[in-house]
């Protein structure tokens, strides 16, 4: 184990530094993806080292994650999936002249989880994916209902049209084929539907280009690039003032990275969700809440890493990129699951090293980057809105190479576009869409295995408990939402 740990820090450092630069760089444009650099990464590393690739893929995956929080913070457009939850605060913190201190809690977020998640893949690898691998249909099901319940967190004061938006989503996943009996439903004739509407160009046109549409405004208006200086804040102190959400998130993103299929966008959400409920002011939520930046990033770094254990332990992929790691470990010849720590050792122990490598890396890089990059939320928005175009372009068709894809993108950019002017959530409609087909799927497979009966839902001990806090995360939502219009009323 030792030998590993010195192998990472000494000679396999360039490779840890080359993956986390340009993982941050791909991470940060809108319309790429961790999954796609990684993917056109992976036939270069056919004559590496299976060592030096796995690191050097490894870094990719994690500044990828990280590298999403800053198109997310500085314009509105989250450069990954699971930098969704981050536009909420790093948006408004930014506009309002700190974008280099909502970076600089994003970047502190982001490596604590990452190093607290590492801290568990090290110790607790074999005992806590033993226990996630015995999460049944019905369970990963109810986790995702508690996921769905608390989209009220990112609802904005309105509950019912962030109801309208997640309930809009979830219509709209439903296309394609059924997750049970292979048929083909809802495609109305249409046989570019077959499969569904892919989720890349639907979030590109919903986050991103509906926001370019709106900033369009902005500079056809004639407003102007702000001019507050970009000083980069990042305390220590901040993990003392926020000591509980760090801890928190931690433990939210490590153990929902940890279940296959679940991934980094339901860790930052139901990290953001637990966040909101248990803060003091839950009204800052959505108007630039250090919590909300912090619990978002803490969760999506540690989900990351977290998704490693299964990978190594077990040899199943929590996400898809762990699925590419998976093929990168098979084209090296190695044996992923429990057979790795006894036959492959050094490998093993190389990628829990180069976790930890590689979020320290990816901290640095941040650090020296981050003053540069804090200024481009003080750029003209017109000098970047049609690169941006491009790469969402380019990032939509290169999913299946389809032009009906770039036109899925177009028409959903329109209905982001009307849905933030209508002040309707986006966050809520894109959480419902990836998280609906995962519930689907789960929920009738455990109807197949229990003969169509219900009752092992409630009767489960994880399934029930879930439930329960889902129907409790709705109760207090309604609550405090009546709390606010007291409060309004009163003012």
């Amino acid at each position: 184990m030792l030998d590993a740990y010195i192998y990472v820090f000494t000679s396999g450092l360039i490779w840890i530094f080359a993956g986390a630069g340009i993982g941050i760089f791909v991470g940060s444009i809108p319309g790429l993806s961790g999954a796609m650099v990684i993917s056109l990464t992976l036939p270069m590393t056919y004559f590496m080292n299976g060592n030096d690739a796995l690191l050097l893929l490894v870094s990719m995956y994690i500044g990828a994650t990280t590298g999403g929080l800053i198109s997310a913070t500085l314009m509105r457009m989250p450069g990954t999936e699971a930098a969704i939850m981050t536009t909420l605060d790093g948006y408004p913190m930014a506009a309002r002249g700190e974008p280099g201190r909502a970076l600089g809690l994003g970047v502190l977020a982001s490596v604590f989880g990452g190093i607290f998640a590492w801290v568990m893949l090290a110790v607790l690898s074999p005992p806590l994916s033993a226990i996630a691998v015995k999460f049944g249909p019905f369970d990963i099901f109810a986790m995702t209902v508690v996921a769905l319940s608390l989209i009220a967190a990112v609802s904005q004061g309105s509950l019912l049209a962030g109801l309208i938006s997640a309930a809009f989503g979830a219509m709209l996943s439903l296309p394609g084929i059924d997750p049970i009996s292979g048929s083909i439903r809802l495609t109305f004739g249409f046989s570019s539907l077959d499969n569904g509407l892919t989720l890349l160009p639907v979030i590109l046109g919903m986050l991103v280009l509906g926001q370019v549409l709106i900033d369009c405004e902005g500079v056809l208006s004639g407003t102007k690039a702000g001019k507050a200086k970009a000083r980069v804040s990042m305390h220590w102190r901040d993990v003392t003032n926020y000591l509980m959400t760090y801890i928190r998130s931690s433990f939210i993103g490590t153990w929902i990275g940890i279940l296959p299929g679940v991934g980094g966008t339901a860790a930052s959400v139901a990290s953001y969700s637990v966040a909101k409920a248990a803060s003091k002011t839950p009204e800052k939520f959505g108007n630039g809440a250090e919590e909300g930046i912090i619990a978002a990033e803490t969760a999506n770094n540690a989900g990351t890493v977290g998704a490693l254990v299964p990978l190594i332990t077990l040899g199943i992929p929590g996400s898809v990129i762990t699925a590419v790691l998976l093929g990168a470990m098979v084209i090296h010849n190695l044996n992923p699951g429990p057979l790795l720590f006894a036959e492959n050792p050094d490998v093993a122990y190389t990628i829990i090293a180069g976790a930890l490598a590689g979020n320290l890396a990816m901290f640095l890089i941040m650090v020296v980057a981050t003053p540069f990059l804090a200024k481009l939320a003080h750029i003209n928005k017109a000098y970047l809105l049609a690169p941006i175009v491009v790469f969402c372009m380019i990032g939509a068709f290169s999913v299946s190479s389809r032009f009906f894809d770039i036109g899925v993108m177009l028409v959903f950019a329109c209905l982001g576009y009307v849905m933030t002017k209508a002040r309707i959530p986006t966050g809520a409609f894109i959480i419902a869409y990836i998280l609906t087909p995962m519930a689907e799927q789960n929920l009738r497979s455990g109807l197949v295995i229990y003969d169509g009966s219900f009752l092992p839902l409630i009767t489960n001990p994880v399934s029930g408990i879930l439930l329960a806090i889902a129907v409790l995360s709705i109760v207090w939502s309604l609550r405090s939402e009546l709390k606010l219009r007291k409060k309004q009323k009163v003012s």
